[in-house]
């Protein structure tokens, strides 16, 4: 069994540990139909996670010719009401993700997971998957309340990235994630990242900044064995 090099890892969630983009889609889908929109292509939600989903529905309402606001918001209540009722229909983990935690878990690693989705759907999500008590703490992108300018405090501002290292004792830290978001938030942080290029990047992988790649959740342990010898 390869050494881990750090006593704690962060993770972000759709696109790292779970494959989400069906769901996801099915009630971007629900909110556009309401509104009187062409439904998009499930596969195509691939392109819109990242920023949570207030902005996932925002490009898609967009991309056909945007709404005013108070019409907007009606869409995106209807959506989240659909994805809090729809959220583990087709969503799993990706493959090797509950046989590498449990590594990471037997080796005393503590792990965290950061996303941009809403706490309380995070959880919800993990919990019929049945993940989450390998995580000893679950931040949303609505986890550390409003910055002065009222939006959450989510990625890629650091301020979630840095609470899951303090609940995770403030040692040697990691993120791993596969997006700009992700990559910009653990570099704001000060910690070293991780990019999974099998999840819905916004960038091509290894233009993402971060200081290591993987093609697979499998190759992490011995990605972090790489980056801590490069460092």
């Amino acid at each position: 069994m390869t050494d881990i090099p750090f006593g704690a890892i962060g993770f972000d969630l759709d696109g790292t540990l779970l494959d989400t983009f069906r769901d996801l889609g099915a009630a971007v889908n629900h909110a556009l139909v309401l509104g009187g929109f062409e439904a998009v292509s499930v596969e195509s939600s691939k392109d819109l996670i990242g920023g949570g989903a207030k902005i996932m529905l925002a490009r898609a309402v967009e991309a056909q010719g945007g709404l005013p606001e108070d019409e907007f918001k009606r869409l995106y209540k209807a959506m989240l009401a659909f994805y809090e009722d729809n959220n583990a229909v087709h969503t799993v983990p990706y493959p090797q993700v509950r046989e590498v935690l449990a590594q990471l878990a037997a080796q005393g690693v503590r792990m965290a997971v950061v996303t941009n989705k809403f706490e309380a759907f995070a959880r919800q999500v993990l919990t019929q998957l049945d993940l989450i008590d390998a995580f000893e703490t679950v931040i949303g992108g609505d986890s550390m309340g409003r910055g002065d300018d009222g939006q959450f405090l989510a990625k890629p501002h650091p301020a979630p990235v840095l609470k899951a290292r303090e609940v995770l004792g403030g040692g040697s830290f990691v993120f791993l994630g596969d997006s700009t978001y992700d990559v910009r938030a653990a570099k704001a942080a000060g910690v070293p990242v991780i990019a999974a290029s099998y999840g819905y990047c916004d960038r091509p992988p290894h233009e993402l900044g971060a200081d290591g790649v993987i093609d697979s959740f499998g190759d992490l342990i011995p990605a972090l064995a790489r980056l801590r010898a490069a460092a």
